[in-house]
C-alpha cells in the first residue's frame, strides 16, 4: 500500500526512544517543557480531570466503543432492520458479520474524533498526495467531492444504476482502475447504505470489489453511518416502480440472493477505514463524535495506524469533555435506534399508502433499503428547479432535487423520513399538489 508522502512519520530521536524505554519499564518522567496547565493545577475545576493527549482519543473512550462494536458484531443473527425487514429476495437482514464469529474489535485500532467530515480529510491526508484521486458513488452526497478539492484530491465518480433496484457498475470500477497506469487513484469510497439512493452494498458487488482493492493496491474507505437503518421489504408494496413500470410495482430481483447485508467495518483481505458516529446511531448530530475503525492486512494496518497517529497528533484529539461522555451516550444506543427506526418506519408506511392513494399516479418511490432518506421521481417534463422553486413559492417548503446528487436524468426529488407525523405527511402532499399544478399548467 502506497501512503501520501506527507505523512512520513519521523524517526524517533535518541531522546524519543528513552522515553518510549522508560514508558514501557513502567517509569513515570517528569519534563522541564511540561506546559500542560492541567498537570500543575491549572485547569478550571468544573472541566474535571487532567487532559492527556492521546492523538487516537480518550483511552477510556475508545475502550467503550471498542466493547460497543465488539458486541454488535457478535449479534450475527439479529435482525436490526426496521419491522418486518428483509433482504433482496426475502432472508432476515442482519446487522453484523455473517461470520460464525465476528473478531473482537481493539480500541487501538479505533481514531475517535468530531466528524465523519473529518476522518474523510484525515483519510486523505494519509492516502493522497496533491492531484491523486479517489473513487466516490454516484449518484452520491456531494460533501466527499467537496472536502476532496479542499485536501487538492481528485472525486473520481463511479455509476449507480437504477432498474428496479440499485446496483453498483463494478465494470466501470474496474475499468477506472484499469486505466490508471500511474496509481493516482489511491481510495474506493462505499456508502453503505448509500446516500440517497437508499441502496446497500450486494454480496456479489462487495466480493467483486474487494478483489478489485486487493488486485490493484487500493484503500477502502466505507462510510457506514446508516447502515443500522434498513427498511422492510418493497417488493410487494403499492407505490413502487420499476424501470418502465406501468403499475408502480417492482420486483425485487437483485443479485445476491440469500445473501445479508454486511458491515464493512473489520474488513481484513484490503486496507479498511470503515467510519462511523453517533450523528446517525444516536441521531445526535450535535454530540460531535465520529470514528474510524482501521482494519485490514497485518502490516498495511501497522503502516496506516503510524501514519494517522502523526496526522492525528498534529490536529490534537477530541475534546475530553465530549470523551467523557461517550460511555452514558453508547448507553442510549438501542434506545435511540428504536425510536428513530419508528418514526422512519411510520413515515415509510405513510409514504407508501399516500402514493397509493394518489389517483393521478404521476409520483413514485425509487426501491430504497436503507437509511434516512428516499427518492421520489415524478414527471421528467417537470423541471427539477421549477418544482422546487414551485414548492417555495406555492408551500412554503424547500427540497433538494436529483441534480444536487448527480441523478442521471431529470425527475427526482429527496425526503427525508424523519419529521413528525403531521409534518412528514404536509410534505408529501404538498409535492403532490406542486405535481400536479405544474403538470395542468
Amino acid at each position: 500500500m502506497r501512503f501520501s508522502t506527507r505523512t512520513v512519520p519521523d524517526e524517533p530521536n535518541a531522546i524519543a526512544v528513552a522515553e518510549g524505554i522508560a514508558l514501557r519499564a513502567g517509569v513515570s518522567l517528569r519534563k522541564l517543557n511540561d506546559s500542560n496547565p492541567t498537570h500543575h493545577g491549572l485547569g478550571p475545576k468544573m472541566l474535571g480531570h487532567g487532559y492527556d493527549a492521546d492523538p487516537r482519543g480518550p483511552r477510556d473512550a475508545r475502550e467503550a466503543l471498542a466493547s460497543f462494536l465488539s458486541a454488535r458484531g457478535r449479534h450475527v443473527g439479529e435482525n436490526r432492520a426496521l419491522p418486518g425487514a428483509r433482504s433482496h429476495r426475502g432472508t432476515a437482514v442482519s446487522g453484523g458479520m455473517t461470520e460464525a464469529s465476528a473478531p473482537e474489535v481493539s480500541p487501538e485500532r479505533i481514531y475517535v474524533l468530531s466528524s465523519t467530515s473529518q476522518a474523510y480529510s484525515w483519510l486523505m491526508k494519509l492516502l493522497c498526495d496533491a492531484g491523486d484521486a479517489v473513487l466516490v458513488p454516484k449518484p452520491g452526497y456531494p460533501l466527499i467531492e467537496s472536502i476532496a478539492r479542499l485536501e487538492c484530491v481528485d472525486a473520481l465518480s463511479y455509476p449507480l444504476h437504477y432498474d428496479g433496484s440499485w446496483t453498483i457498475d463494478t465494470a466501470a470500477i474496474r475499468e477506472a482502475l484499469r486505466r490508471d497506469t500511474q496509481g493516482h487513484i489511491r481510495a474506493l469510497v462505499l456508502i453503505n447504505p448509500n446516500n440517497p439512493t437508499a441502496s446497500y452494498v450486494g454480496a456479489h458487488e462487495r466480493d467483486t470489489i474487494l478483489s478489485l482493492c486487493k488486485e490493484y493496491d487500493v484503500a477502502l474507505i466505507a462510510d457506514e453511518v446508516f447502515f443500522d437503518y434498513a427498511f422492510d421489504d418493497d417488493s410487494d408494496r403499492p407505490g413502487h416502480e420499476g424501470e418502465g413500470s406501468a403499475t408502480r410495482r417492482e420486483s425485487s430481483t437483485v443479485a445476491g440472493e440469500g445473501t445479508q447485508h454486511r458491515r464493512f467495518a473489520g474488513e481484513s483481505s484490503v486496507l479498511t477505514f470503515a467510519l462511523d458516529g453517533f450523528s446517525k446511531l444516536l441521531a445526535a448530530p450535535h454530540a460531535k463524535v465520529g470514528w474510524i475503525q482501521v482494519s485490514g492486512p497485518e502490516d498495511e494496518v501497522r503502516q496506516a495506524l503510524r501514519r494517522l497517529d502523526a496526522i492525528a497528533d498534529d490536529y490534537l484529539p477530541m475534546s475530553s469533555i465530549i470523551a467523557d461522555a461517550i460511555p452514558a451516550l453508547i448507553a442510549l444506543a438501542d434506545t435511540q435506534l428504536a425510536h428513530v427506526r419508528s418514526r422512519v418506519s411510520t413515515n415509510l408506511a405513510v409514504l407508501r399508502r399516500l402514493l397509493d392513494q394518489d389517483e393521478n399516479g404521476l409520483v413514485s418511490l425509487l426501491r430504497a433499503e436503507g437509511g434516512w432518506n428516499v427518492l421520489l421521481r415524478f414527471p421528467a417534463v417537470i423541471d427539477e428547479n421549477e418544482l422546487v422553486l414551485g414548492l417555495i413559492h406555492d408551500h412554503g417548503v424547500s427540497a433538494q432535487p436529483g441534480y444536487f446528487f448527480d441523478m442521471e436524468s431529470n425527475g427526482y426529488l429527496a425526503l427525508s423520513l424523519l419529521p413528525e407525523g403531521e409534518e412528514f405527511e404536509r410534505n408529501v402532499r404538498d409535492v403532490l399538489a406542486e405535481v400536479q399544478t405544474l403538470i395542468d399548467r
